[in-house]
Protein backbone atom coordinates (compact mmCIF):
# COMPACT_ATOMS: atom_id res chain seq x y z
CA UNK A 1 0.00 0.00 0.00
CA UNK A 2 1.54 3.40 -0.90
CA UNK A 3 2.40 5.64 2.18
CA UNK A 4 -0.40 7.49 3.07
CA UNK A 5 -0.93 11.01 1.90
CA UNK A 6 1.25 10.44 -0.79
CA UNK A 7 0.08 9.72 -4.06
CA UNK A 8 1.62 6.76 -6.28
CA UNK A 9 1.16 9.17 -9.74
CA UNK A 10 4.40 11.05 -10.97
CA UNK A 11 4.27 14.25 -11.68
CA UNK A 12 4.41 13.14 -15.26
CA UNK A 13 1.90 10.95 -15.33
CA UNK A 14 -1.59 11.32 -17.64
CA UNK A 15 -4.44 12.24 -15.69
CA UNK A 16 -6.78 10.85 -17.87
CA UNK A 17 -8.06 7.74 -17.55
CA UNK A 18 -10.66 4.95 -18.22
CA UNK A 19 -12.07 5.37 -14.65
CA UNK A 20 -12.22 7.53 -11.69
CA UNK A 21 -13.32 5.93 -8.67
CA UNK A 22 -14.39 8.06 -5.76
CA UNK A 23 -14.19 6.44 -2.50
CA UNK A 24 -13.19 2.84 -1.75
CA UNK A 25 -15.70 0.99 0.39
CA UNK A 26 -16.01 -2.54 -0.67
CA UNK A 27 -18.08 -1.69 -3.29
CA UNK A 28 -15.89 0.96 -5.38
CA UNK A 29 -13.00 -1.35 -4.69
CA UNK A 30 -14.93 -4.37 -6.15
CA UNK A 31 -15.82 -1.90 -9.45
CA UNK A 32 -12.09 -0.91 -9.90
CA UNK A 33 -10.56 -4.23 -9.38
CA UNK A 34 -13.27 -5.45 -12.07
CA UNK A 35 -11.92 -2.64 -14.62
CA UNK A 36 -8.29 -3.35 -14.14
CA UNK A 37 -8.52 -6.87 -14.20
CA UNK A 38 -10.50 -6.19 -18.13
CA UNK A 39 -7.33 -3.87 -18.66
CA UNK A 40 -8.79 -0.44 -17.69
CA UNK A 41 -6.50 2.34 -16.54
CA UNK A 42 -8.55 3.21 -12.91
CA UNK A 43 -7.60 5.81 -10.31
CA UNK A 44 -9.19 5.21 -7.12
CA UNK A 45 -9.78 7.96 -5.16
CA UNK A 46 -9.87 8.12 -0.82
CA UNK A 47 -10.16 10.72 1.44
CA UNK A 48 -8.84 8.72 4.39
CA UNK A 49 -5.13 7.23 5.10
CA UNK A 50 -6.40 3.45 4.31
CA UNK A 51 -9.09 1.94 2.11
CA UNK A 52 -12.24 0.24 2.83
CA UNK A 53 -14.98 2.64 4.50
CA UNK A 54 -17.24 1.21 6.82
CA UNK A 55 -15.19 -2.31 6.57
CA UNK A 56 -11.71 -0.49 7.38
CA UNK A 57 -9.82 -0.98 10.64
CA UNK A 58 -8.22 1.17 13.42
CA UNK A 59 -5.37 0.17 15.70
CA UNK A 60 -5.25 0.99 19.73
CA UNK A 61 -2.88 0.04 22.12
CA UNK A 62 -2.39 -3.98 20.68
CA UNK A 63 -6.26 -4.25 19.81
CA UNK A 64 -6.95 -4.00 15.82
CA UNK A 65 -11.13 -2.80 15.53
CA UNK A 66 -12.91 -3.38 12.80
CA UNK A 67 -15.04 -0.15 11.86
CA UNK A 68 -18.04 -1.48 11.07
CA UNK A 69 -19.99 -5.32 11.17
CA UNK A 70 -17.74 -8.50 11.08
CA UNK A 71 -20.42 -10.46 10.33
CA UNK A 72 -18.77 -11.59 6.78
CA UNK A 73 -20.78 -13.10 3.84
CA UNK A 74 -19.66 -13.66 0.31
CA UNK A 75 -16.41 -15.78 1.30
CA UNK A 76 -17.88 -19.28 0.40
CA UNK A 77 -15.97 -21.77 -1.84
CA UNK A 78 -18.77 -22.94 -4.17
CA UNK A 79 -21.69 -21.35 -6.70
CA UNK A 80 -21.66 -17.89 -7.66
CA UNK A 81 -23.20 -15.78 -4.52
CA UNK A 82 -19.68 -15.96 -3.19
CA UNK A 83 -18.97 -12.60 -4.53
CA UNK A 84 -15.78 -11.88 -1.91
CA UNK A 85 -14.05 -14.85 -3.20
CA UNK A 86 -14.15 -13.80 -7.00
CA UNK A 87 -13.88 -10.48 -6.45
CA UNK A 88 -10.13 -11.60 -4.58
CA UNK A 89 -9.80 -14.02 -7.44
CA UNK A 90 -10.42 -11.69 -10.61
CA UNK A 91 -7.10 -9.96 -9.18
CA UNK A 92 -4.97 -12.99 -8.52
CA UNK A 93 -5.23 -12.46 -4.49
CA UNK A 94 -6.16 -14.44 -1.59
CA UNK A 95 -7.02 -14.23 1.84
CA UNK A 96 -7.52 -16.60 4.64
CA UNK A 97 -10.80 -17.04 6.75
CA UNK A 98 -12.15 -18.87 9.45
CA UNK A 99 -15.50 -20.44 9.57
CA UNK A 100 -18.37 -19.19 11.99
CA UNK A 101 -20.68 -22.11 13.04
CA UNK A 102 -23.22 -20.11 14.69
CA UNK A 103 -24.40 -16.43 12.60
CA UNK A 104 -25.94 -14.90 15.16
CA UNK A 105 -27.05 -15.51 19.12
CA UNK A 106 -30.30 -13.98 19.82
CA UNK A 107 -31.40 -12.45 23.09
CA UNK A 108 -34.70 -11.09 22.30
CA UNK A 109 -37.97 -9.93 24.34
CA UNK A 110 -40.24 -12.06 26.69
CA UNK A 111 -36.93 -14.52 27.26
CA UNK A 112 -36.81 -15.70 23.54
CA UNK A 113 -32.99 -17.07 23.14
CA UNK A 114 -31.90 -18.56 19.96
CA UNK A 115 -28.55 -19.42 18.01
CA UNK A 116 -28.62 -19.36 14.04
CA UNK A 117 -26.28 -22.41 13.04
CA UNK A 118 -24.92 -22.82 9.96
CA UNK A 119 -26.31 -26.26 10.02
CA UNK A 120 -29.93 -25.21 8.49
CA UNK A 121 -31.80 -28.30 10.54
CA UNK A 122 -29.74 -27.98 13.38
CA UNK A 123 -31.56 -23.78 12.65
CA UNK A 124 -34.84 -25.15 11.99
CA UNK A 125 -35.06 -27.26 14.59
CA UNK A 126 -33.89 -24.86 17.25
CA UNK A 127 -36.28 -22.12 15.75
CA UNK A 128 -39.73 -24.96 15.91
CA UNK A 129 -39.10 -26.02 19.44
CA UNK A 130 -39.74 -22.69 20.33
CA UNK A 131 -42.48 -22.53 18.51
CA UNK A 132 -43.98 -26.10 17.64
CA UNK A 133 -46.88 -24.88 16.50
CA UNK A 134 -44.98 -23.26 13.10
CA UNK A 135 -43.58 -26.14 12.26
CA UNK A 136 -44.68 -26.24 8.80
CA UNK A 137 -44.76 -22.84 8.31
CA UNK A 138 -41.59 -22.15 9.90
CA UNK A 139 -40.27 -24.99 7.21
CA UNK A 140 -42.20 -23.15 4.42
CA UNK A 141 -41.09 -19.56 4.79
CA UNK A 142 -37.25 -20.58 4.88
CA UNK A 143 -37.70 -23.52 2.19
CA UNK A 144 -39.10 -20.61 0.11
CA UNK A 145 -36.09 -18.43 0.54
CA UNK A 146 -33.98 -21.31 -0.51
CA UNK A 147 -35.77 -21.03 -3.87
CA UNK A 148 -34.75 -17.52 -4.25
CA UNK A 149 -31.08 -18.45 -3.60
CA UNK A 150 -30.56 -21.41 -5.68
CA UNK A 151 -31.97 -19.16 -8.78
CA UNK A 152 -29.29 -16.28 -7.63
CA UNK A 153 -26.88 -19.10 -7.17
CA UNK A 154 -26.22 -20.36 -10.73
CA UNK A 155 -26.13 -17.45 -12.24
CA UNK A 156 -23.18 -14.63 -13.01
CA UNK A 157 -24.27 -11.81 -10.71
CA UNK A 158 -23.40 -9.06 -13.37
CA UNK A 159 -25.81 -5.55 -14.77
CA UNK A 160 -29.38 -5.95 -15.12
CA UNK A 161 -28.74 -2.98 -17.17
CA UNK A 162 -26.78 -4.99 -20.09
CA UNK A 163 -29.22 -6.17 -22.68
CA UNK A 164 -26.86 -9.15 -23.67
CA UNK A 165 -26.02 -10.22 -20.37
CA UNK A 166 -29.78 -10.79 -19.49
CA UNK A 167 -30.23 -12.37 -22.99
CA UNK A 168 -27.16 -15.22 -22.61
CA UNK A 169 -28.38 -15.87 -18.79
CA UNK A 170 -32.03 -16.05 -19.77
CA UNK A 171 -31.35 -18.59 -22.50
CA UNK A 172 -28.50 -20.48 -19.97
CA UNK A 173 -31.21 -20.22 -16.83
CA UNK A 174 -34.82 -19.72 -18.24
CA UNK A 175 -36.36 -21.11 -15.11
CA UNK A 176 -34.55 -19.43 -12.71
CA UNK A 177 -34.79 -16.05 -14.51
CA UNK A 178 -38.37 -16.15 -14.36
CA UNK A 179 -38.33 -17.25 -10.88
CA UNK A 180 -35.98 -14.04 -10.06
CA UNK A 181 -38.65 -12.39 -11.94
CA UNK A 182 -41.73 -13.77 -9.61
CA UNK A 183 -39.63 -12.18 -5.93
CA UNK A 184 -38.18 -8.59 -7.26
CA UNK A 185 -41.56 -7.22 -6.21
CA UNK A 186 -42.48 -9.04 -3.26
CA UNK A 187 -40.86 -8.17 0.25
CA UNK A 188 -40.03 -10.91 3.04
CA UNK A 189 -42.69 -10.07 5.32
CA UNK A 190 -45.64 -10.86 2.76
CA UNK A 191 -44.24 -14.03 1.83
CA UNK A 192 -43.71 -14.89 5.66
CA UNK A 193 -47.19 -13.97 6.45
CA UNK A 194 -48.49 -16.65 4.04
CA UNK A 195 -47.20 -19.67 6.46
CA UNK A 196 -46.86 -17.66 9.70
CA UNK A 197 -49.57 -16.34 11.78
CA UNK A 198 -47.78 -16.42 15.55
CA UNK A 199 -47.30 -12.90 16.42
CA UNK A 200 -44.04 -13.51 17.99
CA UNK A 201 -42.54 -15.65 15.41
CA UNK A 202 -43.31 -12.74 13.18
CA UNK A 203 -41.45 -10.46 14.97
CA UNK A 204 -38.54 -12.70 14.95
CA UNK A 205 -38.61 -12.77 11.43
CA UNK A 206 -38.64 -8.82 11.78
CA UNK A 207 -35.47 -8.97 13.78
CA UNK A 208 -33.98 -11.30 11.13
CA UNK A 209 -34.05 -8.59 8.76
CA UNK A 210 -34.10 -5.93 10.54
CA UNK A 211 -29.92 -6.91 11.66
CA UNK A 212 -28.75 -7.01 8.72
CA UNK A 213 -31.61 -4.56 6.27
CA UNK A 214 -32.41 -2.14 9.05
CA UNK A 215 -36.42 -2.69 7.98
CA UNK A 216 -38.96 -4.84 9.31
CA UNK A 217 -39.62 -7.52 6.83
CA UNK A 218 -42.31 -6.07 5.15
CA UNK A 219 -39.85 -3.82 4.22
CA UNK A 220 -37.00 -6.47 2.87
CA UNK A 221 -37.15 -6.89 -0.04
CA UNK A 222 -37.79 -10.79 -0.89
CA UNK A 223 -34.58 -11.08 -2.76
CA UNK A 224 -31.89 -9.88 -0.28
CA UNK A 225 -33.62 -11.93 2.38
CA UNK A 226 -33.35 -15.55 0.12
CA UNK A 227 -29.80 -14.44 -0.18
CA UNK A 228 -28.95 -13.76 3.05
CA UNK A 229 -31.33 -16.40 5.09
CA UNK A 230 -29.85 -19.34 2.53
CA UNK A 231 -26.47 -18.38 2.57
CA UNK A 232 -25.63 -18.39 5.47
CA UNK A 233 -26.63 -22.26 5.43
CA UNK A 234 -24.56 -22.40 2.34
CA UNK A 235 -21.53 -20.68 2.14
CA UNK A 236 -21.62 -19.71 5.73
CA UNK A 237 -20.17 -16.67 7.92
CA UNK A 238 -16.38 -16.48 7.29
CA UNK A 239 -14.11 -13.91 9.34
CA UNK A 240 -10.83 -13.25 7.17
CA UNK A 241 -7.78 -13.62 9.49
CA UNK A 242 -6.51 -10.53 10.32
CA UNK A 243 -9.79 -8.47 10.65
CA UNK A 244 -12.48 -7.20 7.96
CA UNK A 245 -10.06 -4.80 7.02
CA UNK A 246 -7.63 -7.06 5.19
CA UNK A 247 -10.42 -7.63 2.77
CA UNK A 248 -10.01 -3.75 1.05
CA UNK A 249 -6.14 -4.34 1.42
CA UNK A 250 -6.08 -7.21 -0.57
CA UNK A 251 -8.23 -5.75 -3.08
CA UNK A 252 -5.77 -2.50 -3.04
CA UNK A 253 -3.15 -4.78 -4.01
CA UNK A 254 -4.58 -6.66 -6.43
CA UNK A 255 -5.84 -3.45 -8.05
CA UNK A 256 -2.26 -2.32 -8.40
CA UNK A 257 -1.52 -5.65 -9.67
CA UNK A 258 -3.44 -4.86 -12.38
CA UNK A 259 -2.19 -1.65 -12.86
CA UNK A 260 -4.52 0.07 -11.23
CA UNK A 261 -3.55 3.19 -8.82
CA UNK A 262 -4.95 4.12 -5.24
CA UNK A 263 -4.42 8.16 -4.33
CA UNK A 264 -4.77 8.48 -0.29
CA UNK A 265 -5.96 11.89 1.47
CA UNK A 266 -7.64 12.52 -1.64
CA UNK A 267 -10.87 14.32 -0.77
CA UNK A 268 -13.15 14.82 -4.13
CA UNK A 269 -15.18 18.07 -3.87
CA UNK A 270 -16.68 18.24 -7.46
CA UNK A 271 -17.55 16.22 -9.62
CA UNK A 272 -16.77 17.91 -13.13
CA UNK A 273 -18.94 18.29 -16.05
CA UNK A 274 -18.95 19.27 -19.96
CA UNK A 275 -21.76 19.75 -21.41
CA UNK A 276 -23.85 18.19 -19.13
CA UNK A 277 -21.37 14.92 -19.42
CA UNK A 278 -19.24 13.77 -16.29
CA UNK A 279 -15.63 14.16 -17.02
CA UNK A 280 -13.46 15.00 -14.08
CA UNK A 281 -12.68 14.88 -10.81
CA UNK A 282 -11.59 17.97 -8.74
CA UNK A 283 -10.31 17.60 -5.20
CA UNK A 284 -10.00 19.96 -2.04
CA UNK A 285 -6.10 20.74 -3.10
CA UNK A 286 -7.45 22.00 -6.64
CA UNK A 287 -6.18 19.11 -8.56
CA UNK A 288 -8.13 17.60 -10.75
CA UNK A 289 -8.27 14.60 -12.66
CA UNK A 290 -10.00 13.63 -15.98
CA UNK A 291 -11.47 10.33 -16.82
CA UNK A 292 -13.96 8.49 -19.61
CA UNK A 293 -16.24 7.37 -16.49
CA UNK A 294 -16.74 8.62 -13.06
CA UNK A 295 -18.00 5.97 -10.59
CA UNK A 296 -18.76 7.57 -7.20
CA UNK A 297 -18.89 5.23 -4.44
CA UNK A 298 -19.93 8.12 -1.62
CA UNK A 299 -23.84 7.64 -0.68
CA UNK A 300 -26.67 9.67 -3.71
CA UNK A 301 -27.25 12.46 -1.02
CA UNK A 302 -23.42 13.34 -1.18
CA UNK A 303 -23.18 12.51 -4.55
CA UNK A 304 -26.27 14.77 -5.88
CA UNK A 305 -26.35 17.60 -3.47
CA UNK A 306 -22.37 17.82 -2.64
CA UNK A 307 -20.45 16.34 -5.15
CA UNK A 308 -22.64 18.11 -7.95
CA UNK A 309 -25.19 21.09 -6.94
CA UNK A 310 -28.04 19.96 -5.45
CA UNK A 311 -29.88 22.69 -8.11
CA UNK A 312 -28.31 20.64 -10.63
CA UNK A 313 -29.87 17.48 -9.32
CA UNK A 314 -31.40 15.49 -11.77
CA UNK A 315 -35.37 14.83 -11.57
CA UNK A 316 -35.15 10.20 -11.38
CA UNK A 317 -32.72 10.94 -7.90
CA UNK A 318 -35.36 13.65 -6.81
CA UNK A 319 -38.10 11.19 -7.27
CA UNK A 320 -35.67 8.21 -5.43
CA UNK A 321 -35.45 10.36 -2.64
CA UNK A 322 -39.00 10.44 -2.24
CA UNK A 323 -39.16 6.78 -2.34
CA UNK A 324 -36.12 6.37 -0.21
CA UNK A 325 -34.50 8.31 3.26
CA UNK A 326 -31.72 8.10 5.31
CA UNK A 327 -31.11 4.93 7.92
CA UNK A 328 -29.95 6.08 11.21
CA UNK A 329 -25.76 5.90 11.74
CA UNK A 330 -24.54 3.92 14.80
CA UNK A 331 -22.91 4.72 17.74
CA UNK A 332 -20.43 2.45 18.16
CA UNK A 333 -18.78 0.86 21.23
CA UNK A 334 -15.21 -0.54 21.33
CA UNK A 335 -14.27 -2.34 24.23
CA UNK A 336 -10.88 -4.24 24.82
CA UNK A 337 -11.85 -6.81 28.10
CA UNK A 338 -10.38 -9.29 29.58
CA UNK A 339 -10.83 -13.19 28.51
CA UNK A 340 -13.00 -13.95 31.57
CA UNK A 341 -15.49 -11.66 30.96
CA UNK A 342 -16.99 -13.74 28.75
CA UNK A 343 -19.00 -16.64 30.02
CA UNK A 344 -18.34 -20.23 28.30
CA UNK A 345 -19.61 -21.24 25.09
CA UNK A 346 -19.91 -17.25 23.58
CA UNK A 347 -20.50 -16.96 20.54
CA UNK A 348 -19.38 -14.24 17.88
CA UNK A 349 -22.12 -12.19 17.24
CA UNK A 350 -25.28 -11.23 19.07
CA UNK A 351 -28.21 -9.47 18.96
CA UNK A 352 -29.51 -8.08 22.02
CA UNK A 353 -33.26 -6.23 22.10
CA UNK A 354 -35.55 -5.87 25.74
CA UNK A 355 -38.96 -4.34 23.87
CA UNK A 356 -39.89 -5.12 20.45
CA UNK A 357 -41.42 -1.90 20.22
CA UNK A 358 -37.98 -0.51 20.73
CA UNK A 359 -36.43 -2.64 17.49
CA UNK A 360 -35.89 0.49 15.55
CA UNK A 361 -35.75 3.26 17.85
CA UNK A 362 -31.85 4.88 18.51
CA UNK A 363 -30.01 2.94 20.82
CA UNK A 364 -33.11 -0.32 20.65
CA UNK A 365 -31.02 -2.96 19.20
CA UNK A 366 -27.54 -3.58 20.51
CA UNK A 367 -25.28 -5.73 17.66
CA UNK A 368 -22.60 -7.40 19.49
CA UNK A 369 -19.23 -8.62 17.14
CA UNK A 370 -16.54 -10.44 19.17
CA UNK A 371 -13.84 -11.05 16.60
CA UNK A 372 -11.53 -12.69 19.06
CA UNK A 373 -13.31 -15.38 19.51
CA UNK A 374 -12.48 -16.49 15.59
CA UNK A 375 -8.89 -14.61 15.63
CA UNK A 376 -7.05 -14.31 19.23
CA UNK A 377 -4.50 -12.26 16.96
CA UNK A 378 -6.86 -9.00 17.38
CA UNK A 379 -6.40 -8.50 20.70
CA UNK A 380 -3.26 -9.28 23.24
CA UNK A 381 -3.03 -12.81 25.04
CA UNK A 382 -5.57 -13.05 27.24
CA UNK A 383 -7.97 -10.17 25.86
CA UNK A 384 -10.55 -9.72 23.63
CA UNK A 385 -12.64 -7.12 21.63
CA UNK A 386 -16.23 -6.66 22.17
CA UNK A 387 -17.57 -4.54 19.30
CA UNK A 388 -20.97 -3.22 20.25
CA UNK A 389 -22.84 -0.96 17.66
CA UNK A 390 -26.72 0.22 18.06
CA UNK A 391 -28.76 2.90 15.82
CA UNK A 392 -28.29 6.56 16.58
CA UNK A 393 -29.34 9.67 14.79
CA UNK A 394 -26.74 12.15 13.68
CA UNK A 395 -29.54 15.14 15.09
CA UNK A 396 -29.17 14.10 18.21
CA UNK A 397 -25.17 14.76 18.31
CA UNK A 398 -25.18 18.20 16.84
CA UNK A 399 -25.09 21.65 18.39
CA UNK A 400 -23.10 20.38 21.37
CA UNK A 401 -20.21 21.86 23.28
CA UNK A 402 -16.76 20.04 23.36
CA UNK A 403 -17.49 19.29 27.03
CA UNK A 404 -21.11 18.33 26.49
CA UNK A 405 -20.26 16.25 23.43
CA UNK A 406 -18.21 14.03 25.78
CA UNK A 407 -20.48 13.60 28.40
CA UNK A 408 -23.07 12.49 26.25
CA UNK A 409 -20.61 9.99 24.61
CA UNK A 410 -19.15 8.58 28.34
CA UNK A 411 -23.29 8.43 29.20
CA UNK A 412 -24.15 6.25 26.24
CA UNK A 413 -21.57 3.89 26.82
CA UNK A 414 -22.41 3.50 30.48
CA UNK A 415 -25.83 2.47 29.08
CA UNK A 416 -24.53 0.07 26.26
CA UNK A 417 -22.34 -1.89 28.78
CA UNK A 418 -25.05 -2.12 31.44
CA UNK A 419 -27.42 -3.11 28.85
CA UNK A 420 -24.53 -5.68 27.60
CA UNK A 421 -24.22 -6.98 31.06
CA UNK A 422 -27.52 -9.58 30.62
CA UNK A 423 -24.93 -11.14 28.26
CA UNK A 424 -21.87 -10.84 29.83
CA UNK A 425 -22.38 -10.34 33.67
CA UNK A 426 -19.95 -8.11 35.66
CA UNK A 427 -18.67 -6.98 32.20
CA UNK A 428 -17.48 -3.65 33.76
CA UNK A 429 -14.61 -5.24 36.34
CA UNK A 430 -13.18 -6.50 32.94
CA UNK A 431 -12.38 -3.55 30.84
CA UNK A 432 -9.53 -2.44 29.45
CA UNK A 433 -10.23 0.09 26.28
CA UNK A 434 -12.67 1.96 25.98
CA UNK A 435 -13.68 3.93 22.92
CA UNK A 436 -16.94 5.15 21.32
CA UNK A 437 -17.40 6.61 18.37
CA UNK A 438 -21.09 8.85 17.57
CA UNK A 439 -22.52 9.40 13.95
CA UNK A 440 -20.32 12.58 14.09
CA UNK A 441 -17.26 9.87 13.85
CA UNK A 442 -18.60 8.47 10.81
CA UNK A 443 -19.84 11.22 9.42
CA UNK A 444 -15.81 12.80 9.65
CA UNK A 445 -14.13 9.09 8.69
CA UNK A 446 -16.03 7.66 6.22
CA UNK A 447 -17.80 10.69 4.34
CA UNK A 448 -20.85 9.68 4.56
CA UNK A 449 -24.08 12.00 5.03
CA UNK A 450 -25.37 12.41 8.64
CA UNK A 451 -23.31 9.57 8.74
CA UNK A 452 -25.85 7.29 7.53
CA UNK A 453 -25.32 3.60 7.07
CA UNK A 454 -27.76 4.06 3.91
CA UNK A 455 -31.09 4.24 2.58
CA UNK A 456 -34.35 2.62 3.62
CA UNK A 457 -37.57 2.60 2.26
CA UNK A 458 -39.75 5.67 3.27
CA UNK A 459 -43.09 3.31 3.28
CA UNK A 460 -43.58 -0.49 1.65
CA UNK A 461 -42.07 -0.50 -1.85
CA UNK A 462 -42.70 -3.34 -4.35
CA UNK A 463 -39.50 -5.32 -3.23
CA UNK A 464 -36.52 -3.85 -5.41
CA UNK A 465 -38.46 -2.68 -7.78
CA UNK A 466 -37.40 0.66 -6.55
CA UNK A 467 -33.80 0.62 -6.12
CA UNK A 468 -32.01 1.93 -8.80
CA UNK A 469 -29.05 0.38 -11.49
CA UNK A 470 -25.70 2.13 -11.46
CA UNK A 471 -25.83 4.37 -14.34
CA UNK A 472 -27.18 7.69 -13.44
CA UNK A 473 -29.61 10.37 -15.09
CA UNK A 474 -25.64 12.49 -15.63
CA UNK A 475 -24.05 10.80 -18.88
CA UNK A 476 -20.83 9.23 -17.90
CA UNK A 477 -21.39 9.04 -13.96
CA UNK A 478 -22.29 5.84 -12.52
CA UNK A 479 -23.26 5.52 -8.53
CA UNK A 480 -21.86 1.62 -6.79
CA UNK A 481 -22.96 0.84 -3.34
CA UNK A 482 -25.34 0.72 -0.81
CA UNK A 483 -27.25 3.04 -2.61
CA UNK A 484 -27.79 0.97 -5.64
CA UNK A 485 -29.23 -2.31 -6.60
CA UNK A 486 -29.32 -4.72 -4.12
CA UNK A 487 -28.94 -2.57 -1.27
CA UNK A 488 -26.75 -2.79 2.11
CA UNK A 489 -24.36 -5.05 3.09
CA UNK A 490 -20.95 -6.06 2.53
CA UNK A 491 -22.29 -9.16 -0.54
CA UNK A 492 -24.64 -6.88 -1.63
CA UNK A 493 -22.26 -4.02 -2.19
CA UNK A 494 -19.57 -6.41 -3.84
CA UNK A 495 -22.98 -7.22 -5.99
CA UNK A 496 -22.99 -4.02 -7.20
CA UNK A 497 -19.85 -3.22 -7.63
CA UNK A 498 -19.40 -6.34 -10.30
CA UNK A 499 -22.49 -4.63 -11.33
CA UNK A 500 -21.29 -1.53 -12.25
CA UNK A 501 -18.37 -2.45 -13.57
CA UNK A 502 -20.18 -4.84 -16.16
CA UNK A 503 -21.84 -2.10 -17.27
CA UNK A 504 -19.20 0.58 -17.58
CA UNK A 505 -16.96 -2.13 -19.02
CA UNK A 506 -19.22 -2.72 -22.05
CA UNK A 507 -19.86 1.41 -22.35
CA UNK A 508 -16.33 1.53 -22.83
CA UNK A 509 -15.89 -1.15 -25.43
CA UNK A 510 -14.32 -3.57 -22.97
Amino acid sequence: MPVAGQSPLSPAASTDFDAIVIGSGIGGLVTATQLAAKGASVLVLESYLIPGGSAGYFERQGYRFDVGASMIFGFGQQGTTNLLTRALEAVNVSLETIPDPVQIHYHLPDGLELKVHKDYEKFLQELTDLFPHEQNGIRQFYDECWRVFNCLNVMDLLSLEEPRYLMRVFFQHPLACLGLVKYLPQNAGDIARRYISDPALLKFIDMECYCWSVVPADRTPMINAGMVFSDRHYGGINYPKGGVGQIAQKLVEGLEKCGGQIQYKARVTKILQTNGRATGVELASGKRYTAKRIISNATRWDTFEKLIPAAQMPTSERKWQRRYQQSSSFLSLHLGVKAEALPAGTECHHILLEDWERMEEGEGTIFVSIPTLLDPTLAPPGYHIIHTFTPSWFHDWQHLSPTAYKDRKEAAADRLIQRLERIFPHLSTHLDYQEIGTPRTHRRFLGRDNGTYGPIPRRKLAGLLGMPFNRTAVSGLYCVGDSTFPGQGLNAVAFSGFACAHRVAADLGF
